[in-house]
């Protein structure tokens, strides 16, 4: 699968065990935050790009729980090392 830079940022965030917070608004999703594990904002996630990762089915939500990655978005994302 194709995925963007973008895409993979944000995949990567969730992959070890980040979040997506959303906000909803006249029965719409409205409003989207990544959150990783450290309780830190990733500023690259847009609402357009959130769409476009579910839409892939590569994050999905259980419950009304925030968003979380799949197991294709898992299987998806490339490997990266963690520089801390």
């Amino acid at each position: 699968m194709n995925i963007s830079k973008l895409e993979q940022r944000v995949l990567h965030c969730l992959a070890q065990g980040g979040r997506i917070q959303h906000v909803w608004r006249d029965n719409r999703i409205a409003e989207v935050d990544c959150w990783n594990r450290d309780g830190c904002r990733l500023a690259d996630l847009t609402l357009d790009l959130f769409k476009k990762l579910k839409r892939r089915g590569l994050i999905e939500s259980r419950g009304g729980m925030p968003y979380r990655i799949s197991r294709l978005g898992l299987a998806s994302v490339r490997a990266q090392s963690d520089n801390r």
